[in-house]
């Protein structure tokens, strides 16, 4: 029997009593904590479970047996003959979970019921629409200044002949 999980963002294939490392989680070492299936297989062959209803039906236990961090990487930036080099690394900050329990149950879990039964605040009919009113009366256009006229051009000088005659 195995079950197929999201665990922060990512999939991973469980079974009862695996140990798995996820991405780091915010609850306390010793928490036990409910995975999200998104595929259940059962002992028997055709004992499957791949829509959302049934999925409702599945419960995946696991305990936080601790918080540890990955291995340095480190990462290199490097640019040939330009003096361009840049070195940085990080940890990953990792959770460590043992999967204890893997079940189908007949019904959904009493939690994930009671969310599902709370009975949503009935629409409210639409209210009626206010009388239309008279639309407001249009303000005269501001009135612009009158444009100034450019400058008269003065006819050019009159030119005395200086041929000497």
């Amino acid at each position: 029997m195995y079950a197929i999980v999201k665990v922060g963002g990512q999939q991973y294939r469980v079974e009862k009593g695996d140990s798995l490392v996820v991405d780091r989680m915010p609850e306390d070492e010793g928490t036990k904590v409910t995975l999200e299936p998104l595929m259940f297989r059962g002992d028997g062959k055709d004992e499957a479970v791949f829509s959302g209803d049934d999925l409702g039906k599945v419960k995946v236990e696991a305990t936080i047996a601790g918080h540890l961090r990955g291995k340095k990487i480190h990462v290199l930036k490097f640019k040939p003959k330009r003096g361009y080099k840049r070195r940085q690394g990080h940890r990953s900050e990792l959770t460590r979970l043992e999967i204890g329990d893997i079940k189908l149950m007949s019904r959904k879990p009493a939690a994930a019921a009671k969310a599902e039964a709370k009975p949503k605040p009935a629409a409210k009919p639409a209210a009626k629409k206010p009388a239309a009113k008279k639309p407001a009366a249009k303000k005269p256009a501001a009135k612009k200044p009158a444009a100034k006229k450019p400058p008269a051009k003065k006819p050019p000088a009159k030119q005395e002949d200086t041929d000497g005659s």
